[in-house]
């Protein structure tokens, strides 16, 4: 089952006087959080944190919360993890959250073949990097392009691929 309530970041210090915080963002960019009108203090949602303003600066998202109109105010949200709902995001098709990635298996379309279970991933500019923990435990670095990738069901936690031969065999 997906996660209702995803990380999207985490307050790091405040911004002047007036309550705002900057947030480091957990997702694609700053970019990203300045669309919500709400945030979660906990993985389970709860009373929503209310957004007033949020713009980008730098690589960071300088939120203004309701209720929070001072630098004291804000500092009780310094090093404070803070949630998205999944239902306040439409994401494009063929992209999906890294924390649903993160748990899939990786088998192959053809033989059906268990290769591992993705642990990480991470980005290098161009695609995402798939690290897939192998059952003999390497971790095997998978790059996830439609090349190799034949299917994605993060809600079956599967992830069907095609990869080029020798790339999860062990070369001794």
């Amino acid at each position: 089952m997906l996660k209702p309530y995803l990380e999207a970041g985490k307050f790091v210090t405040t911004h002047g006087v007036m309550g705002e915080l900057k947030a480091y963002p957990y997702c694609d960019g700053p970019e990203f959080l300045c669309g919500f009108k709400r945030f979660y203090l906990s993985p389970q949602g709860g009373s929503p944190l209310v957004v007033e303003s949020a713009r980008v600066q730098k690589n960071v998202t300088l939120i203004k919360l309701q209720g929070v109109d001072s630098l004291e105010a804000a500092r009780g949200y310094v090093n404070r993890m803070f949630y998205i709902s999944r239902a306040d995001v439409k994401l494009p098709q063929g992209r999906y959250f890294v924390q649903d990635i993160i748990g899939c298996q990786v088998k192959d379309a053809d033989t059906d073949q268990l290769y591992g279970q993705v642990i990480e991933v991470t980005s290098n500019g161009p695609q995402d990097i798939y690290s897939v923990k192998t059952p003999d435990g390497r971790v095997v670095l998978f790059p996830a392009v439609e090349a190799f990738l034949v299917k994605t069901d993060v809600e079956a936690g599967l992830i069907t691929v095609r990869p080029i031969e020798g790339m999860f065999t062990d070369a001794d």
